[in-house]
């Protein structure tokens, strides 16, 4: 049983910290007396490095996605081990993030260390080879991919998407037995049997028509609004609803013109039970990120994914693609021909959600505790 268990992350987006949550909540639910921290390691040990790496990231993702891109594709070319940018960059979060961290460890005295994203990761097996960090460390990858950013040999075991991977990981030289194929850590939740006929009552649905999520993650990202005028004027037999997260100009800018609009639509802000709209919808569009991925998948909602972030994003939509549960879109044109061949072709729509529940872990935080247990008892 798992007593004293520490969980590091970084702020950057949600993805990472729902995947920590979703573990932490698993870990209670089976010991509500345990001890789970979750750090939000920049932010706790080095806030001059949250400001500057952390702010440096996400403006790059806005502004100029195509260097985000090509920058994620160039360490992408590195040797898993020995890449120069990942040496220098944890060289410099060694010497601004360790020492707090140390203390915290030191103070905690955790049975194991999971990390939800590669940054802290680094610090660990910096420590670990000093000595200074003598529990199992686990890694929980929150994409669909291999990145070697990820990659560390001290790291004693990798929690992976899917099954595929496990070999991706060998091609990177870490032997299988260090790899598990456990999902991506979403909320327990996510594995609650629902009704979808009652759950499209309850948030206003139409009982016999398509309905569709759109969405762009916890930030609300992407040609949200575009979509949704092209949808609405396309003539498709559907109905729409949006959740535009913590948007609020996008969310203004839909209220504004729902009322122009032929197709029915329903907007909603920043909510906490997305795993109802995700069985009570029929298909979702949006973007490619890991953990929002993960729950469409783990709720059989077949994804068509627009303007994904180039970098992690494209590697999701490539690996979704390619076992069937997702379309990539290339412009509005090709997003109505791609929803209207959906809706007209019942065996499409069949493949496509059996392939997302083919993929979809909807236990995965469960299967992560699992593989925390086996390790601590070794």
């Amino acid at each position: 049983m798992l007593k004293k268990v520490l969980l590091l992350s970084v702020s950057a987006g949600e993805g990472h910290m729902r995947a920590a949550a979703a573990i932490k909540e698993e870990i209670l639910s089976r010991n509500p007396q345990a001890e789970v921290v979750i750090l939000d390691t920049f932010r706790y040990a080095s806030p001059l490095l949250e400001k500057v790496v952390l702010g440096t990231y996400m403006e790059i993702i806005k502004m100029s996605p195509v260097i985000y891109g090509y920058l994620y594709k160039q360490a992408e070319k590195e040797k898993p081990f020995s890449g120069f940018a990942k040496n220098e960059f944890n060289r410099i979060m060694n010497r601004l993030a360790a020492p707090k961290l140390v203390d915290f460890i030191e103070k905690m005295q955790p049975q194991t260390i999971l990390c939800t994203h590669p940054f802290p990761l680094g610090i660990l097996t910096h420590l670990k080879g000093q000595g200074k960090c003598n529990v199992p460390i686990v890694a929980a990858i929150t994409d669909f991919t291999v990145h070697s950013f990820w990659l560390f040999d001290a790291v004693d075991c990798y929690l992976v998407a899917a099954e595929p991977l496990v070999n991706d990981f060998a091609a990177q030289g870490i032997k299988n037995n260090k790899v598990k194929a456990t999902g991506i850590p979403i909320d327990p939740k996510f594995a609650v049997a629902r009704n979808k006929s009652l759950l499209r009552q309850q948030w206003n649905l139409e009982p016999d028509l398509p309905a569709v999520l759109i969405m762009g993650g916890g930030l609300g990202m992407g040609p949200l609004a575009e979509i949704v005028k092209e949808l609405a004027s396309s003539g498709l037999p559907c109905q729409m609803i949006v959740v535009c997260g913590r948007n609020e100009s996008l969310r203004n800018k839909l209220l504004k013109i729902q009322p122009t609009l032929t197709k029915r639509l329903e907007v909603h802000g920043y909510i906490n039970n997305i795993e109802e709209l995700m069985v009570a919808c029929d298909l979702m569009i949006g973007k490619a990120g890991g953990l929002t991925s993960a729950e469409a998948m783990a709720s059989g909602l077949p994804m068509f994914i627009t303007d994904p972030i180039p970098g992690q994003e494209e590697r999701n939509a490539e690996f979704l693609e390619q076992v069937g549960a997702a379309r990539l879109v290339r412009g509005h044109r090709d997003l109505i021909y791609q929803v209207n061949e959906f809706l007209s072709n019942h065996s499409l729509q069949r493949s496509m959600v059996e392939a997302a529940r083919a993929v979809g872990r909807s236990r995965s935080a469960e299967a992560a505790v699992d593989v925390l247990e086996e390790l601590v008892k070794k």
